[in-house]
């Protein structure tokens, strides 16, 4: 019996963008999304919790982008009676939006860019 090669899988190219400044990243995907989670729940503990990252990680990520960005992206409340707190700045807002915009034309872009990979898998 003659075995049949399997047909490779459909490809999709992919990319990745992130922000450095310094040489040093400022911004990619883990922080473009914890930016996310704190805009929509206002807590960074929650914004931990929903990105299943543990807080310290979550916390250590804000703060490094915070200290690479001229000014924060975040600002943060310490709990009490009103129970603390995380709101994006103008400036987070701003950076997230773009960061977000650039993501979908690079993703655009590489689906209009076609499969430069096909001619080199023979068909059968």
């Amino acid at each position: 019996m003659k075995q049949r090669r399997q047909r490779p899988g459909r490809r999709v190219l992919r990319g990745r963008v992130w922000v450095d400044i310094d040489g040093r990243p400022a911004l990619g995907d883990a922080g473009a999304d914890l930016l996310d989670q704190i805009s929509i729940c206002g807590s960074l503990s929650e914004a931990a919790r929903r990105l299943q990252f543990s807080y310290r990680r979550a916390w250590m990520l804000l703060d490094a982008m915070n200290r690479r960005w001229p000014q924060p992206l975040v600002k943060t409340a310490t709990g009490g009676k009103r129970g603390g707190g995380a709101k994006l700045t103008e400036l987070g807002e701003g950076v997230l939006r773009a960061y977000r915009d650039l993501q979908l034309q690079m993703e655009h872009l590489l689906g209009e860019a076609g499969d430069p990979f096909e001619h080199l898998i023979p068909e059968e």
